[in-house]
């Protein structure tokens, strides 16, 4: 079963709002605005002329065997600071959407664990997407025996920005797309008409505020994902994004359309990995961007006839 943060549908036909893969991919593709966005106090020490790392594959490596319950979106990234010295800023990122108990420990001993592999500064920084606005765990530690250790780290709360909607709206910052959605799609639990609303809504803020083709069909697709529809509603609203798009003779209706299919195509595969191999884990996950460089009958065939090793031994890419 995924550890991918869920709202509950109330209605049975609903499908489950996802945040934990939406946010991953949001961090990594829009990193830089990201932090420019909660963070400006840390986006202003990285020299962002020089490449940035994404460690995430290192990262699970070395907190995997941790004991400290369910884990939600963690990245990882290597940074230069503005003074250019060859110093690392390892920035750890933890997207919270459900309250836990644990969050400010796991923090201290997740900073602590990439000191320890790294020996670099560490800046721990956290986002709390839950509802209750009380809830904003920033520090952990313990005072023993003369022994003083323990960390404090900032917080951004989504819900604040609930209050300050009309200046989101305003913003051309392409990870504000990411927050309106994450709000409006735990606004809308359980009244999908409101949902398909509101994701149209942001849609249209994508094509009207003169994005570059490339953000609004990165963001597009991310909205599309956090903000799920029943089957009926999301067919009536691909089809007004349809016309809406024939109408003004969008430059870029071409990328979305094959976007809309490449996401059909990629939910038929994962669920006939699910239906094959009763689950859809991180290894089988990875698989699947090689498996939509396919045709469907090609890798219809394949997932049909090849058994859970045979598929990781072809696609998986070898770890360097």
């Amino acid at each position: 079963m995924s550890d991918e943060p869920i709202i509950q549908a109330t209605n049975p036909s609903e499908p489950q709002a996802s945040f934990d893969d939406p946010w991953k991919e949001g961090l990594e593709l829009y990193f830089e605005p990201f932090l420019a966005f909660f963070f400006p106090v840390v986006h202003e020490l990285i020299d962002w002329r020089r490449s940035y790392e994404s460690l995430e594959q290192e990262f699970q490596q070395f907190v995997k065997d941790s004991e400290l319950g369910k884990r939600f979106t963690d990245k990882l990234f290597k940074v230069w600071q503005q003074d250019g010295e060859e110093t690392w800023i390892l920035v750890h990122i933890e997207v919270q959407s459900q309250e836990d108990s644990g969050f400010a420990e796991r923090m201290f001993v997740y900073n602590y664990r990439c000191f320890d592999r790294y020996r670099k500064p560490v800046i721990s920084l956290a986002v709390l997407g839950d509802e209750r606005p009380n809830w904003r765990p920033s520090s952990y530690g313990y005072d023993l025996g003369g022994c003083r250790v323990g960390i404090e780290f900032p917080i951004a709360k989504l819900i604040d920005y609930e209050a300050h909607w009309e200046e989101l709206d305003q913003s051309r910052n392409p990870f504000v797309v990411v927050v309106m959605a994450h709000l409006k799609t735990k606004a809308t639990t359980g009244q999908p008409q409101q949902r398909k609303q509101w994701k149209w809504t942001l849609v249209l803020k994508l094509f009207e505020q003169g994005y570059s083709e490339s953000d609004a069909v990165e963001l597009f697709r991310l909205v599309s994902w956090m903000m799920t529809l029943p089957d009926s509603l999301e067919r009536e609203f691909l089809a007004e994004l349809r016309q809406y798009q024939e109408e003004r003779q969008m430059p870029y209706v071409t990328s979305i359309e094959r976007l809309i299919k490449e996401e059909g195509q990629r939910e038929i595969i994962e669920n006939i990995l699910k239906v094959r191999f009763g689950t859809l884990d991180e290894q089988l996950a990875s698989i699947v961007a090689h498996l939509l460089t396919l045709s469907p009958e090609e890798y219809t065939r394949l997932l049909l006839e090849l058994s859970r090793e045979d598929l990781l031994t072809r696609f998986s890419q070898p770890e360097s």
